[in-house]
Formats: structure tokens, C-alpha cells, sequence
């Protein structure tokens, strides 16, 4: 059922709200080391073929251990653009590593925001179903990939208010002042 939905009882009368305790996550911002996050799990800006690479990535893959995360993620058979896909999270702190494949920016005309805003929903979803409690973002698609920090940034707060989700943390981790001054910014903290 539908959050928010409402089911009466056997007579009609007495109507319940089912699942109106299910919030937004509270949201967070950090400078530091997504890799070293003490949440239930991280995400990583991940690509296409979940193989590893450079900047996040790259990181990720290194801090859990190369071998054992490159398998797991080859057993996904990639990931599409906007969607979410998770392994365990091997020598990192963190239970979960949550893979999602941001947009590569084209000047804002191709659908990147709606991509971007899927990408936080969708490593949400999943790592509700996982159980999670507590999730670390780094900036999905504002390294290699081109995504103007500012404008990212607006997405991920936007698109992290907005979602219904048991996950109680959203983290954002800033690996530079800038990006951590723009959370700051939007978070009003």
C-alpha cells in the first residue's frame, strides 16, 4: 500500500493513516574521506560496467579491496544510468556499498537532473532494502563526468528531501571545501 494511504475499518469508520511515521532521512553534511564513513553503507559514483576507475571510485575499490569488490560487481552485470545496485562492503567500514551510475553532463538539456535525483532515490531504495539505517553520498557525477557542483548539489538535497525511506542518515560527504560550503549552503547549517 501506498504511504500515506488510508484504510478504514470493518464498518468504515475509524480510517488509519498506514506508514505516516516514514520520514525523509535526516540529511548531513561532512568534508572527508567517503571511504572511511562509519555508516551502514556507502555509495559509490560508479560506472557503467561497474568496474572501478578513477576519483570515488577508484577510492572505493582500493579501500575494500580490489579483488573481492571488482568480482562482486561482475556478478551484477553492470548498471544502468539513474539505478542503484549494491555488493558488501569488504574492508571498508561501512556493511554496503551501494553502486549508482550518475549522468555525464551534455549541458543540462538531457535529462541530467531527472538521472541525478534517481541515482540518491534509487541507492536509497535499495539500501532500505537492505536494512540500512545510515548512508554516506559522496557528489555523483561532479568529478570525470562533468556535473556542475552547484547545480548537483541542489539535485541531491532536493531529491534527498523528497524521498520516503526507512534509511534514518543521509550523509553528504565533501571531499573539498567547495563542494562542503554548497551542502553547507543548502542545508542551512
Amino acid at each position: 500500500m501506498a504511504r500515506g494511504a488510508l484504510t478504514a475499518g470493518v464498518h468504515g469508520a475509524d480510517a488509519v493513516e498506514e506508514n505516516a511515521a516514514v520520514p525523509a532521512p535526516r540529511l548531513e553534511a561532512v568534508h572527508g574521506d567517503i571511504t572511511a564513513q562509519d555508516t551502514d553503507a556507502v555509495v559509490n559514483a560508479a560506472n557503467a560496467a561497474l568496474a572501478g576507475g578513477g576519483g570515488v571510485d577508484g577510492a572505493i575499490h582500493r579501500a575494500a579491496g580490489a579483488a573481492d569488490l571488482h568480482a562482486a560487481c561482475a556478478a551484477l552485470g553492470g548498471c544502468d544510468p539513474g539505478d542503484a545496485k549494491a555488493t558488501p562492503g569488504f574492508a571498508l567500514p561501512a556493511r554496503w556499498i551501494i553502486h549508482t551510475v550518475g549522468p555525464v553532463w551534455a549541458g543540462g538539456g538531457r535529462g541530467e537532473p531527472d538521472v541525478l535525483a534517481s541515482c540518491y532515490r534509487r541507492s536509497l531504495e535499495v539500501a532500505g532494502g537492505l536494512g540500512a539505517r545510515s548512508v554516506a553520498f559522496p557528489a555523483i557525477s561532479t568529478g570525470v563526468y562533468g556535473y556542475p557542483a552547484a547545480q548537483a548539489a541542489e539535485v541531491a538535497v532536493a531529491a534527498l528531501r523528497a524521498v520516503d525511506t526507512e534509511v534514518a542518515l543521509a550523509r553528504l560527504v565533501a571531499f573539498d571545501t567547495a563542494t562542503y560550503d554548497l551542502y553547507r549552503s543548502l542545508l542551512g547549517t
